[in-house]
């Protein structure tokens, strides 16, 4: 009987799982990450049917001393994106994960392993932190941010990154009577120009699949196309579900390894 392998990314912002059996998605599920993972993840694993668990995301050495009744793997981030983004668009030849403290580019070569990759987690700029934080300022939920900041049709031109000074230059723009949503499109642009700085240095090439909780903005996607300059005909590949990618990596990696785990 084929086995089943539950996939767990634990984020700064939410923890998702995937179980997968013969590559079928037999369940999704995700809960926020709160100040208390240990919890949310235990609630996301109560009475999880599965033969193995492989963990990713920033938090994953914390399953591994849960003291778990199955058997426990860890995978790093950069692999697990990699595989899903395969899985996902066998053609793929790059990755942009944008998540809730962190942005990866990651290039992937012609058979699907990850060639190269640049990473920023030492600074929420760019980040879904980012949108979270400049959202709060337009007193906006960020679910809708993006929306608001496509009502912009002239951004003015945001010169920090920083979630502080970013505030402060905005605060200052609106004071000159800038239209509340071109200030937004300018932060929605300057986290897009950050991004694409970094895909260019790992080595843009495309298809490029984008995945993370911000790639759920519509704005970030829409800029992000104009700032890549696609071919008519071509868009960014984005999972259905795209913050469910790295959870989904896990558990393919658990999945093609199987015989190695056995052992």
């Amino acid at each position: 009987m084929a086995l089943t392998f539950a996939g767990l990314d634990i984020g700064s912002r939410s923890i998702a799982l995937v179980r997968l059996r013969e590559g079928q998605i037999l369940e999704e599920k995700r809960l926020p990450t709160t100040f208390d993972p240990l919890r949310q993840i235990r609630t996301l694993l109560e009475k999880l049917e599965a033969d193995r668990l492989i963990a990713t995301g920033y938090g994953r050495g914390l399953v591994e001393r849960m003291g778990l009744s199955l058997p426990v793997e860890t995978l790093t981030e950069i692999k697990a994106h990699g595989l899903a983004a395969r899985h996902l668009f066998p053609e793929a030849r790059m990755v942009l994960d944008i998540g809730g403290q962190d942005t990866k580019a990651i290039g992937l070569t012609a058979t699907g392993k990850v060639s190269r990759f640049e990473m920023n987690d030492r600074c929420a700029a760019g980040t879904g932190k980012f949108l979270e934080y400049t959202a709060n300022i337009f007193q906006i939920p960020v679910e809708d941010f993006g929306a608001y900041a496509l009502m912009g049709d002239t951004p003015p031109l945001i010169n920090n990154m920083c979630t502080v000074f970013a505030e402060t230059e905005a605060t200052s723009l609106m004071a000159q009577g800038v239209r509340p949503e071109n200030i937004a499109l300018g932060l929605h642009l300057s986290i897009v120009r950050r991004t694409v700085g970094m895909l260019r240095r790992v080595g843009l090439e495309s298809p490029l699949v984008f995945a993370g909780g911000v790639a759920h903005n519509p704005c970030i996607r829409v800029l992000l196309e104009k700032e890549l300059k696609l071919e008519e005909g071509k868009t960014l590949c984005i999972p259905l579900n795209p913050d469910m990618s790295g959870a989904l990596g896990a558990a393919l990696w658990g999945q093609e390894n199987e015989g190695k785990l056995a052992a």
